[in-house]
């Protein structure tokens, strides 16, 4: 039997039914498992160009030339859950060095406990600075070693998971491709928390093989990821009426999860449950970054769903929710007030 397809219709009346909805997220605690990384913003004017290569020069101005630095990767995923008046137990990897350090003490800000992060003395933080010019991002360069744990970084990070199970509401599998998420990482995650009861969620990397996150209960991939994870050709798709009902059923099929969102910038979400996908709309005003947009759907879509809320309306505020986010510049979080403002303006 075909899938049935149908297009969410926003009413005033569904956005006001969502507002008293928006306290499942309250209170809710989550372990994020993943790579972690700090960004390092620099802003500046451009007024010329080098007369040593084609370039453009960024003179420095914003901020006395001092750096802006932000929480980025899973840490992005962590202040999301604590600005939208979660909790979040942060199980990490970083380096023995000063990028650690500094990470540590913007976590500690924004009321994240950096004790569970594991210190690998072989590898650097992964850090990522930009080079910005009002709006315009000019040059990223990366600082980061991209390899699986050791054996005994890998034990101690299941076993951190384990000992803080008890007290978590669900599991956030974030996945960047720097080497804390494998393989056996993700099962053996997925065994302890299906275990204990609870959900286990997964935001994936376009580069890892979809069975690396078998038994996982959601992905929230976006629509590249979510095709070069399928293992579909674009020619076979562009031959498909429904080309994405093919792609959310590679996925939930390679899963095993009865269940997927698919996100579609500004198209929205894709929602695919049982024999029925819907498509939700976007609700952002202006797009300004989409940077670190997946970070809050995963963060606001768990909360909402682990709170007792159904899918589709964890989905309806994720989108609200990256919605705020992709009207800023950088990786910033959303905020409760700002969630359940923007939800307003719709009801």
């Amino acid at each position: 039997m075909p899938a049935k397809t149908r297009q969410l219709d926003i009413r005033k009346e569904l956005m006001q039914q969502l507002l008293p909805k928006v306290d499942a997220l309250k209170g809710r605690r989550m372990i994020i498992v993943g790579d972690s990384g700090l960004d390092e913003y620099v802003f500046g004017k451009v007024r010329r160009i080098s007369p040593e290569a084609p370039v453009p020069v960024v003179e420095v101005t914003d901020n006395g030339g001092a750096s802006d630095y932000r929480l980025g990767l899973s840490t992005n995923v962590a202040q999301n859950i604590t600005a939208l008046g979660g909790e979040c137990l942060l199980v990490s990897v970083v380096g023995d060095d000063a990028a650690a350090k500094k990470l540590a003490q913007l976590l500690e800000r924004e009321r994240i406990s950096p004790e569970h992060l594991v210190v690998d003395h072989s590898r650097p933080t992964t850090r990522k600075l930009r080079v910005m010019s009002g709006q315009h991002h000019l040059v990223r360069v990366d600082f980061e070693h991209q390899r699986f744990l050791s054996d005994e970084l890998h034990d101690k990070i299941c076993k951190t998971v384990s000992s803080l199970l008890p007290k978590a509401d669900g599991v956030i599998i974030q996945d960047y491709a720097k080497g804390v998420v494998s393989e056996s990482c993700v099962q053996q995650i997925v065994k302890l928390t299906k275990a204990a009861g609870k959900k286990v969620l997964a935001d994936p990397h376009r580069s890892t093989p979809l069975s690396y996150y078998k038994g996982t209960d959601l992905m929230t991939p976006n629509y590249d990821e979510a095709v070069a994870l399928s293992g579909l050709r674009v020619d076979d798709l562009r031959q498909v009426s429904d080309s994405l009902q093919e792609v959310g059923d590679a996925l939930r099929a390679g899963t095993g999860s009865r269940q997927m969102v698919i996100t579609r910038g500004k198209e929205g979400m894709s929602l695919f449950e049982g024999e029925q996908s819907t498509r939700i709309p976007t609700f952002a005003k202006q797009v300004f970054d989409v940077a670190g947009a997946g970070d809050t759907v995963i963060a606001a879509l768990s909360m909402a769903w682990v709170g007792g809320l159904s899918l589709e309306d964890s989905c309806l505020i994720a989108n609200h929710a990256a919605g705020v986010v992709v009207g800023k510049v950088g990786c910033v979080p959303c905020t409760r007030d700002e969630l359940i403002q923007a939800i307003k303006e719709h009801a």
